[in-house]
């Protein structure tokens, strides 16, 4: 059998009245069309599972497909919004991933951060560092910065940007 929108839309309508070997059929074609239209946009080894995971949302939407309407489309809507949230959860995984790297797998005490920051900030001219560790690091306000270090409120965020933009230089250059 061709999977064609035509076909595909008698298979379902048949589905949705309850004929099992035309729901057994639909899925089959739906199934091959899956894999060839997440084929192009995941990893060969998530394939079978968001091919599954988007057959599921058929299933659970076979009732909400309105036959006057074409069937292709519909599936190409419950396939990129199956396919949007595996991007989002392999997106939360490595987020997660990263923040296990940056914490560190052996408790890295807070205290050899605060040095390695110290030793950073040790690299750039005394008003930037003051400015970037009183306003990032302790959380004063601009205007509170700027009280402490006798410098305008100007002066401060202009500090705060040049530093921050010499250490994101270093950073990348490492």
């Amino acid at each position: 059998m061709r999977a064609d929108e035509a076909s595909l839309a008698r298979l379902m309508a048949m589905s949705q009245k309850g004929d099992r070997q035309a729901y057994a059929t639909l899925l089959a074609e739906c199934q091959r069309w899956l894999r060839r239209y997440f084929a192009r946009r995941i990893a060969p080894s998530q394939l079978d599972d968001l091919v599954q995971e988007t057959l599921m949302a058929l299933h659970n939407k076979l009732a909400t497909w309105d036959p006057s309407r074409p069937f292709l489309p519909w599936l190409a809507a419950i396939a990129r919004y199956r396919w949007v949230d595996h991007l989002r959860r392999l997106y939360r995984a490595d987020e997660c991933e990263l923040e296990e790297e940056i914490i560190g797998n052996d408790d890295e005490p807070a205290i050899t951060a605060r040095i390695s920051i110290d030793r950073l900030l040790g690299t750039l001219p005394e008003p930037q560092a003051r400015a970037i560790s009183l306003v990032k690091i302790e959380g004063l306000s601009i205007a509170q910065a700027s009280q402490k270090t006798g410098q305008s409120e100007s002066l401060v965020k202009v500090n705060i940007h040049r530093g921050l933009k010499k250490l994101a230089a270093m950073v990348e250059k490492a």
